[in-house]
């Protein structure tokens, strides 16, 4: 009965293995560049941990971070994603129709938002606990987002999954390297190793934008056969102002050459080695499709053919620019339509380089190239109006970028040609907007919100209770040049012991998150095995959303006196204090002890050498010599001094009194 035991053991824990062949733990790591309009250089790090379900490969790992997957289970996340962000993300120089911009532009400060798969009931418990866990995880004020009055549920605006959805932010949250570190201690290899060691700390933080990122997709609750378990995804992004070296200061016929760079000069540092537990270690030029055809446009005007790509003594190079290293590959979009330039990715592996020959790219411009990023639809700012403590107005402006060659894709009605654009807004319960005053200009004309608004869902706030809540969905002609939204306020009170201690410097209304749901964008690269199992590639050709977030606004709302009670305090504790005191020596003082006091004193002080003077001085004066009465004397010398004394205290507190009056 034993040998049968076991052999029912063996059976199954080989048939256990089968199952999870090809089912096993990965770590992949990458780093994006790409060259910027505005004489600036995009660095965007990617990084990203795969681990099969527990049902089949077991509770115990050896790459994916533990804590990551203790808050998996145990708060029973379906999706989330966690982001720090320093700086605004510059839509009109940077892009704003691109994958790298639509997943990873976020909002200043923590934006979180989760997806739980857990009873209606038990979504609010999940959040927060699950703040209170990131807070502590990553050493940040996470935990402030617990609060009902600081997260909101969005239905369709934001994402498609409804009611298990929470979505919070802290605008004027910091951040700083204690926020990175507990970021970079995810990874295996942390920063000690691989291209994660290229994050200098002076060198990120210097940056003109900063975004550090966790993004979370779990299926461990799906009993399926198909499930793919856990996927952590670590992206870091961040705009860099390269410290130009070689010629590249030089102008060319009076344009200034955009400034040439390198690893070394952008990071302070170079890559040594790979991770030796990524299973690729891969860094990527990005040249996007604009520049690429400003580039073209060049080269015809200088009869050169259009495609140059000319490798030579190690290096790679063209009439335009020059890279360091040779690229192991080229992977050039494709696209349906032939109008359409295609983007470039350069691709290097580090793995042949080591200590002793540190991987060090250089890019190197020998033309000025003046070249537009590829832009939104539309272009969404937000802005205050009217002025003082009690009411003013948000105001919320859509312009056209001009990308008509994006109105292809937005629907048709009755032979009419439409853009849909969602409008997603949480506003604090101490700013409470009136939604029945909306009002809509096109082009500067007011318009009926009945013609323009498709859908719309309104949730007022509740006082010290819930934030307010806007899910609109706008359907504007194509042809519209600029479209802006009103919406008027009354600016609330708020206690004491709310204020924050700051109060003066204004309150924030986080960033509204403007989507186009017809809007998809992506990379379109030629398909090969390596486009589907490299992370970063399968990752920009994933359509995603094109969404852009708006401004923080600072509202400044009425704010007490905060010294008042500490000069009520302090003014009457020193009353009282001289009252009582002046009491507690009238009642305790005894005027007979206080006589025989004085009497010594006076004795004492009265010598034999005081007597002889004065006795002198009466003789030269030829007057009779009476002796002195000490104790007279210095009663009544004592008693002056104290009458002066009490005078001057009494002139103080009215004085005193009269000015914290006034």
């Amino acid at each position: 009965m034993v040998r049968l035991k076991l052999i029912f053991l063996l059976i199954t824990l080989l048939l256990s293995s089968k199952s999870t062949i090809g089912k096993e733990e990965e770590f992949s790591e990458a780093l994006l560049l790409r060259p910027l309009p505005d004489r600036k250089v995009l660095a965007h790090f990617h990084f990203e941990s795969k681990v099969p379900p527990t049902h089949t490969h077991g509770r115990h790992h050896h790459l994916f971070p533990k804590s990551i997957y203790q808050l998996v289970h145990k708060f029973r996340i379906r999706e989330m994603e966690l982001s720090f962000t320093q700086g605004r993300w510059n839509y009109e120089q940077w892009g704003g129709y691109d994958p790298i911009a639509s997943n990873n532009a976020k909002p200043p400060g923590v934006e979180l938002w989760a997806v739980f798969d857990v009873p209606q009931d038990q979504v609010d418990a999940s959040w927060k606990n699950l703040t209170h866990a990131l807070s502590g995880l990553f050493c940040a004020s996470v935990n402030f987002l617990e609060s009902s009055t600081a997260y909101a549920a969005p239905q369709w605006s934001f994402r498609s999954v409804v009611g298990n959805l929470r979505y919070g932010t802290l605008p004027r949250e910091a951040v700083c390297t204690e926020n990175l570190t507990p970021w970079l201690k995810l990874l295996p290899c942390r920063d000690k190793a691989g291209i994660a060691a290229l994050m200098d700390r002076p060198s990120i933080y210097r940056g003109f934008y900063h975004s550090q990122r966790l993004h979370l997709i779990s299926d461990e609750f799906s009993l399926a056969a198909s499930s793919s378990g856990v996927v952590l995804e670590q992206t870091l992004t961040t705009v860099l102002q390269p410290n130009s070296f070689g010629t590249s200061s030089n102008s060319f016929d009076g344009s200034i050459v955009q400034p040439s760079w390198s690893l070394s000069s952008l990071f302070g540092r170079k890559v040594s080695e790979r991770c030796s537990l990524s299973k690729s270690s891969n860094v990527y030029v990005h040249l996007d499709k604009n520049l690429v055809s400003k580039l073209k446009t060049l080269w015809k005007k200088d009869g050169i053919s259009d495609d140059v790509d000319v490798t030579s003594e190690g290096s790679w190079k063209n009439p335009s620019f020059e890279m360091s290293i040779p690229p192991a590959r080229v992977i050039k979009e494709v696209y349906t339509s032939s109008k359409e330039e295609k983007s470039i990715l350069c691709e290097f592996s580090i793995e042949n380089y080591s200590q002793s020959r540190p991987f060090d790219l250089g890019f190197r411009w020998k033309l000025p190239v003046l070249w537009s990023s590829h832009l939104a639809p539309l272009h969404a700012s937000r802005f205050l109006m009217g002025s003082g403590n009690e009411r003013g107005a948000i105001a919320i402006s859509l312009k056209a970028t001009g990308m008509n060659d994006n109105t292809q894709s937005a629907t048709s009605s009755e032979g009419r040609c439409f853009l849909r654009v969602n409008i997603f807004q949480v506003v604090p319960w101490y700013v409470k907007v009136y939604y029945h005053t909306l009002k809509i200009f096109l082009d500067g004309h007011a318009k009926s919100t009945a013609d323009i608004v498709e859908k719309m869902r309104v949730s007022p706030s509740e006082d010290k209770v819930s934030p307010g809540l806007m899910e609109i969905t706008l359907r504007l002609a194509c042809d519209v040049n600029s479209a802006t939204l009103t919406l008027e306020f009354d600016k609330g009170f708020l206690h004491i012991d709310e204020y924050p201690p700051d109060a003066n410097q204004g309150f924030d209304i986080p960033s509204a998150v403007i989507s186009f749901p017809e809007f998809k964008t992506s990379l379109h690269l030629v398909e090969d095995s390596s486009a589907n199992t490299l992370p970063i590639l399968s990752k920009l050709q994933d359509e995603s959303p094109v969404l852009s977030y708006t401004e923080v606004l600072l509202v400044p709302l009425t704010t007490p006196d905060f010294s008042m009670p500490y000069n009520v305090i302090t003014i009457t504790c020193t009353v009282f204090a001289l009252y009582f005191g002046s009491l507690l020596n009238a009642l305790r003082r005894r005027a007979g002890e206080e006589e025989r006091l004085l009497k010594s004193k006076a004795s004492k002080g009265t010598g034999r050498l005081t007597l002889l003077v004065s006795k002198l001085s009466a003789k030269l004066r030829g007057k009779p010599w009476n002796p002195p009465s000490p104790a007279s004397s210095s009663s009544s010398s004592f008693l002056s001094s104290k009458l002066i004394i009490k005078v001057i205290i009494i002139a103080c507190i009215a004085a005193g009194w009269q000015y914290f009056s006034e």
